[in-house]
C-alpha cells in the first residue's frame, strides 16, 4: 500500500513538472531531460510511468479534468457558468491547465493532440445543461448538445485570443463577458436574474472550495484525535 501511494505521488509530481516544461517550451522544445530535472526524479522513474514524450504529453492533457472541481449548485445554470469561470481563473495560475490547452489545441504539433480535451469539456457542459433543462431553467428553444458545443468552442476562442493579446491577464474578464452575452439567450428570465456572472466569480468559487476542504480536514483531524483519546482512556480501572 505504501509503495502504491508513493507511485501515485511520483506520477503526479512527474505530470506537474512535465506540464510546466510543456507550457514553457512547447511540445517540440520540451525534453524528457528537462522533465527529469524539474521533477527531481530519475529518468527511469519517468519511463516507468510514461513510455514516451508523447504519452507524457497525453497524460498532461488528460490531467486537466482533475483541475476543474466546482461545488454542486441547486441552480444548474450557475454550475454551468462556474465551470467556465473556475477554469478561467485557474488557467493562468496552473501549468497543467495551461499546458493542456496548448497541447490539445495543437499550437506546436497540430493534429497530434487536437480535440484531446474538447470532447470531455463538451460532454460535461451538456450533462449540466440537460439537468438545467429538466429543472425548467432553459428557454424552450435551447438544445443542450448544441449549446454545449457552441459555448465550449467560444470559450476556447476567447482563451486563445486572450493568450495572444494579453498573456491571459484578462481571461477572467473576457470569459465573464462571454457568459454575459450568452446566458440571456438560454436562461429563463427568473433564473437569469439570479446568476452571478461577475469576472471574479471563478476566484470566489475556488476560495469556497479551499475553505470547504480546510474545514473537512480540520473536522477529520479532530475526529481522529477524539478517537485516539477515547482509545487511550479505555481499559480496566
Amino acid at each position: 500500500m505504501v509503495r502504491q501511494e508513493r507511485a501515485v505521488r511520483t506520477r503526479r509530481l512527474i505530470l506537474e513538472a512535465a506540464a510546466s516544461v510543456f507550457d514553457e517550451y512547447g511540445y517540440e522544445g520540451a525534453t524528457i531531460g528537462a522533465v527529469v530535472a524539474r521533477a527531481g526524479v530519475t529518468r527511469g522513474a519517468v519511463y516507468f510511468h510514461f513510455a514516451s514524450k508523447r504519452e507524457l504529453a497525453q497524460g498532461v492533457v488528460e490531467e486537466q479534468f482533475g483541475r476543474d472541481e466546482i461545488p454542486e449548485r441547486h441552480c444548474k445554470l450557475q454550475e454551468f457558468v462556474d465551470l467556465g469561470m473556475v477554469v478561467a481563473h485557474l488557467m493562468p495560475r496552473d501549468p497543467v491547465l495551461s499546458a493542456g490547452a496548448r497541447l490539445s489545441l495543437g499550437q506546436d504539433v497540430f493534429g497530434d493532440f487536437s480535440g484531446g480535451a474538447a470532447p470531455g469539456w463538451i460532454q460535461r457542459a451538456e450533462t449540466v445543461l440537460e439537468t438545467a433543462g429538466r429543472r425548467g431553467e432553459l428557454l424552450p428553444q435551447v438544445v443542450p448538445a448544441e449549446t454545449a458545443w457552441l459555448v465550449t468552442g467560444a470559450w476556447t476562442g476567447v482563451q486563445i485570443q486572450s493568450q495572444k493579446m494579453s498573456g491571459r491577464s484578462d481571461l477572467e474578464r473576457r470569459v465573464a463577458s462571454l457568459y454575459q452575452h450568452v446566458m440571456p439567450s438560454i436562461a429563463v428570465p427568473g433564473v437569469l436574474a439570479t446568476l452571478d456572472l461577475a469576472a471574479d466569480r471563478g476566484g470566489r468559487v475556488v476560495a469556497e472550495l479551499a475553505a470547504a476542504r480546510a474545514a473537512e480536514a480540520e473536522a477529520g483531524a479532530a475526529a481522529g484525535e477524539a478517537a485516539g483519546t477515547g482509545a487511550g482512556g479505555a481499559g480496566p480501572a
